[in-house]
């Protein structure tokens, strides 16, 4: 059984690394251990660099604090304006034990304006879906991508196509060499 460390407690996030995994191996056995880690960037990061740093400080931060698992797992979700709108989309970062790593990115869908409004306002996304759709903790269910899809595509499903991407290395090792 491989071990894989993730670095957050969030179920849609635990699911997603579950499916993706068994999606690209599909012989093999997980465990997911999760464990919230600090990002090292803004609460609600604001550009795809900065979102993809979270990920990557995260794939870090969860390297520390767990031993000897086989892949570490950094998601971050982030938002980016654009002259059509708010952008969001997710960063996945896996690291194997061998130090190779992968990334891979999420689709992006555009939020609606008063979600937008509220983030102008200092909210985090999260919270400002809450507030436009009376919910509660949204963000450790559907989030988002759930809410205004119908659950067409799951906060999980979303997730899941970004960390089969990160796991392209993992696939083709002969295409992405070990670091030295």
């Amino acid at each position: 059984m491989k071990k894989i460390a993730v670095a957050s407690n969030n179920p849609a996030k635990l699911a997603a690394v579950r499916d993706g995994f068994s999606r690209v191996f599909p012989g093999e056995t997980f465990e997911v251990l999760g464990e919230a880690v600090k990002s090292g960037v803004s609460d609600q990061p604001m550009s795809s660099d900065e979102t993809l740093q979270g990920a990557l400080n995260r794939v870090n931060n969860i390297a520390d604090q767990v031993s000897g698992a086989d892949y570490y797992v950094g998601l971050e979700g982030g938002i980016e304006p654009t002259d059509g709108g708010m952008e969001a989309f997710a960063w996945i970062v896996v690291r194997g034990k061998n130090g190779t790593t992968g990334k891979g990115r999420t689709g992006v869908f555009f939020l609606p304006p008063a979600i937008e409004k509220l983030i102008h306002e200092g909210k985090e996304l999260g919270e400002a879906d809450d507030i436009v759709f009376n919910k509660s903790n949204s963000k450790q269910a559907n989030g988002a991508v759930g809410i205004l899809t119908g659950d067409v595509i799951t906060r999980s499903s979303y997730y899941s196509e970004a960390i089969v991407f990160a796991l392209i290395p993992f696939q083709n090792p002969e295409l992405y060499p070990t670091p030295a």
